[in-house]
């Protein structure tokens, strides 16, 4: 017997028409360098859509060629999100916090034929272009409202022309729309190409209530910049059931976002743990408050939450939902939702719960694979790499062969995370692999220590690396950053960890500094701290 469904394949211009036609009227709200507040809808997002579209069509980039963005998060890149794709190419979007020398790289990874940079980058690209053996074409973009440079080829006038009568190019829905390059902090950055059915994939599974639980009714603030790892493919996701979109633009200090989440009435919102991390600073300050609305959730990715930043937003009244992901799942591949048999478990249970990864999301697999490649339980004790597979999960990187390193010969992807899955499915991960500490013989977990020490009321943040020991070969070093105008000493830190850690656990070693240095994405940058303090020798007693 042979399926009677009709054959239809998926594409990301099927969201863009469904919001069309149901949701015209649905604003986005932009906030452009001035702070001042730009508003338009999806009526009119889809009219500059379809122009955009047909004049990169005119401009001869051709079926599956790389059109690059350098922006910010905005109206105009919710523009490219969707008309880069609608004209049959592949949106590229540049990380604008890379150095010079990695967007040089991965521009001619990609083969970028056209990029639109917002007005206030220029100087980025001023710095990128001299890299280049072959630059491509600039369509610049006034965000700031100035009069652009003298000789910039204008953004509105490129999609001038009326488009009334465009049509989409037939694709299948395995095709490329879009492209991330991961972060590079192991060597030079990797491109992961997506395909119209992953990304439509993705966004349906994203719009699930033990998932994100979004809804045409939800207003959503876009904090995750729209060139890591697709906003967490909230855009797409949000355009395709008629939520209110809201960006930020360049302003992501706590009180501007916490504007925001007030003046526009926020109920969902997307961000690394940095970002909350600031925006609690903001309500704990005392100098003002802000009318939020209860309950609002926030979803956080990127690196582990420490349980005291959930707690304390939940004397607010606003809600942490945890995640995990990365570039090469597109990112969704895990997040927190308590189940049924859980709803009435202690609170201390909850919260434990509520700091971890969550729970595998429909049509994602998990599993944990120790050293020798043997597939461990789901006890929560067993402790392995954490491997995925799944819809929207890469099984290979743009221009590089297939690499044992990052997949199985089964076809799993290896994260490079340690993690154990509890009996119930829940996801904990305990560190990055080349972030272990091996102490005696020993693994000790840095991430655990870290969200630890980030629970004392001085700390604002924490890093623990490994340092060497005559001994004990290494050790772990805390790198603390405290809050302004508090202080706290090693002592106190070691009394507040010796309750929760064995002893051989605990860091003797603690260093105080001004701020954590930090990937483009918002990480901790260990690379960097290893290097700093290469030289450190521990301080444990042999």
């Amino acid at each position: 017997m042979r399926s009677t469904m009709m054959q239809m394949p998926l594409s990301l211009n099927q969201l863009l028409e469904h919001a069309h036609a149901l949701y015209p009227t649905r604003e986005v709200v932009s906030r452009r360098p001035d702070k001042s507040l730009y508003r338009c809808n999806y009526g009119d997002v889809y009219r500059r859509v379809r122009q955009l579209a047909q004049a990169l069509q005119g401009a001869g980039v051709a079926r599956g060629e790389a059109v690059g963005t350098l922006m910010w998060n905005h109206w105009v890149h919710l523009e490219a999100y969707f008309g880069i794709p609608a004209a049959g190419a592949v949106l590229h979007t540049l990380n604008l916090r890379l150095s010079p020398e990695d967007l040089a790289y991965i521009i001619e990874d990609a083969d970028d034929k056209l990029i639109i940079i917002d007005d206030v980058l220029l100087p980025i690209w001023d710095r990128v272009r001299p890299l280049l053996k072959k630059p491509p074409r600039i369509v610049v973009f006034a965000f700031s409202g100035a009069p652009l440079p003298a000789g910039s080829e204008s953004y509105e006038d490129f999609i001038a022309a009326d488009a009334s009568a465009y049509r989409y190019p037939e694709q299948d829905e395995n095709e490329a729309m879009g492209m991330c390059y991961t972060s590079g902090t192991t060597g030079r950055p990797k491109g992961v190409v997506y395909s119209h059915r992953s990304m439509v994939l993705h966004s349906i599974v994203g719009a699930l209530p033990d998932v994100l639980g979004s809804s045409s009714r939800d207003n959503v603030l876009v904090i995750t910049p729209m060139f890591h790892a697709n906003a967490w493919a909230m855009p797409f996701g949000a355009l395709m059931l008629g939520a209110k979109q809201v960006f930020p633009g360049p302003h992501m200090a706590g009180e501007d976002l916490l504007d925001l989440m007030e003046g526009e009435a926020i109920t969902l919102s997307l961000g690394v743990p940095t970002i909350w991390m600031m925006v609690l600073q903001a309500l704990q300050s005392g100098k003002r408050t802000w009318k939020l609305v209860p309950g609002m959730r926030m979803t956080v990715g990127g690196a582990a939450v420490p349980r005291s930043l959930i707690e304390a937003f939940d004397q607010y009244g606003l809600t942490i939902k945890q995640g995990w992901g990365m570039t090469e799942t597109s990112p969704l591949g895990s997040i927190t939702s308590i189940k049924p048999n859980l709803i009435d478990a202690p609170a201390d249970r909850l919260y434990d719960i509520r700091a971890r990864a969550g729970l595998q999301v429909p049509l994602i697999q998990l599993r944990i694979v120790d050293f020798d490649g043997q597939v461990l339980p789901w006890d929560g004790e067993s402790t392995g790499e954490l491997q995925c597979r799944g819809h929207w999960v890469a099984g290979g990187y743009h221009n590089q062969p297939t690499d044992p390193e990052k997949f199985t010969e089964d076809g799993w992807l290896r994260t490079g995370d340690v993690a154990t899955i509890d009996p119930e499915g829940y996801l904990r991960i305990a560190d990055r692999t080349k972030d272990l500490i091996k102490s005696g013989g020993e693994w000790i977990s840095s991430v655990e220590l870290e969200n630890a020490i980030m629970g004392h009321p001085s700390v604002a943040e924490a890093a623990v690396i490994a340092v060497k020991h005559p001994k004990w070969d290494e050790r772990p070093l805390a790198v603390v950053v405290k809050k302004p105008g508090r202080e706290v000493t090693p002592q106190e830190l070691r009394e507040l960890l010796l309750p929760r850690f064995a002893k051989w656990q605990v860091p003797d070693d603690f260093t105080f500094i001004d701020a954590l240095p930090r990937t483009s994405t918002g990480k901790f940058l260990k690379t960097k701290l290893r290097q700093d303090f290469k030289n450190w020798i521990s301080k444990t007693p042999a």
